[in-house]
């Protein structure tokens, strides 16, 4: 016979008086699951193709260097890369298909009125620009300098056509739009990506014409892109995007701005017949500092007693030109360019004299962009 403890509560579970029971079934009951968290949302990017090499196609596969560029539309790139789908919501527009060197100065304008109103729109968190690298740098500084936003804009090209062995065009695509969709590239200006590097579009230039590394800056790449995931190591310190004070809404037209190129025994006229043509401002893409010879000052100083601006370049592909040193840029009333080449120069001059002509405002605004 059992004892009287366990007889009493022997008694109680038969009676229904015991409570434990109800608890202990309680804990043994399934859960209901959790709410599965909801995939973050995918950034939402716009890729602008306006032609180039990235768009080319060859006559057969062994051609990397002779092809025709601007021949694939922009939805065929797109569909050319499916992994692009997993990176970010992606949409296409076809706003040129020409090669980068029949880039116009309205083309120009027309490319950045419309990354501009895509940038302000919330259902768009970045754009990518399809680019022939011909000129690629100075659409990439030129959106720079004109497209108030903090979204990421990227400017993308290729040194292979799709067609050709080990084309980079399609990678470069890729990590343009992991660019484009991180939340690290905001603030960062415009940048480029080639050659698993990404560029601040203001200091990259194209320095080789046939390899997959054409780009490169004398500061170095803000960072990489590996296998899809952007990494950073500098950032941009010049003035861009909402620091900028330009502005493409309220530009139309862009003036006429030209370059000539320093070499030794050069003949005066060709600075005039820019003049003639209807520069505003004259490139000098001096030798060394930015150096004018002797037989030529006085051309420019004339030309710049006239009203045309003058700003003192180099051909030499990096350092910078150092303003008084070699010229007496106060007195002449001369503009050095800093470190930016001759192109990159002509571009932030046009940008500029859509704001001024002031000789001391000019130099302001090439020491801080």
């Amino acid at each position: 016979m059992p004892h009287a403890p366990l007889r009493r509560c022997l008694a109680a579970l038969l009676l229904g008086a015991l409570p434990l029971a109800a608890p202990a079934l309680a804990l043994e009951a399934p859960q209901p699951e959790a709410a599965a968290p909801s995939a973050a949302r995918k950034a939402s990017i716009v890729i602008l193709a306006t032609g180039g090499t990235i768009a080319g196609a060859g006559a057969d596969a062994s051609n990397s260097a002779t092809y025709q560029a601007a021949k694939v539309p922009v939805d065929k790139l797109i569909a050319a890369v499916p992994a692009l789908g997993e990176v970010a919501a992606v949409r296409g527009e076809q706003v040129f298909q020409i090669a980068s060197e029949s880039f116009t100065n309205a083309q120009l304008v027309t490319l950045a009125k419309r990354v501009a109103d895509l940038v302000k729109r919330d259902d768009v968190d970045g754009v990518v620009v399809t680019h022939g690298t011909d000129t690629l740098e100075e659409t990439a500084y030129f959106l720079d300098l004109v497209v108030p936003t903090d979204k990421p804009i990227v400017v993308v090209g290729s040194m292979r056509p799709s067609t050709a062995l080990s084309a980079d065009g399609a990678l470069n695509l890729m990590d343009a739009v992991a660019t484009a969709a991180s939340p690290d590239s905001r603030g960062k200006g415009v940048l480029v990506t080639m050659n698993d590097e990404i560029q601040a579009g203001r200091d990259v230039t194209k320095r080789v014409n046939i390899k997959p590394s054409a780009f490169s800056s004398q500061w170095g790449p803000l960072g990489m892109v590996v296998e899809g995931r952007t990494y950073y190591f500098r950032a941009p310190v010049k003035r861009h995007g909402t620091s900028s004070e330009f502005d493409i809404a309220a530009i139309d037209a862009l003036p006429e701005v030209a370059i000539v190129y320093g070499a030794g025994n050069m003949n005066p006229s060709p600075y005039a017949a820019a003049v003639q043509a209807g520069a505003k401002a004259i490139i000098h893409a001096g030798t060394g500092n930015g150096s004018v010879a002797g037989y030529l000052v006085d051309t420019l100083r004339d030309l710049r007693q006239r009203g045309t601006v003058i700003i003192r370049s180099s051909r030499v592909g990096d350092g910078f030109v150092l303003r008084n040193a070699e010229q007496p840029d106060d007195r002449y009333d001369w503009v050095v360019a800093h470190d930016l080449n001759p192109q990159k120069a002509k571009i932030l001059t046009a940008v500029a004299l859509t704001r001024t002509s002031d000789s001391k405002e000019l130099q302001r605004i090439f020491w801080q962009y």
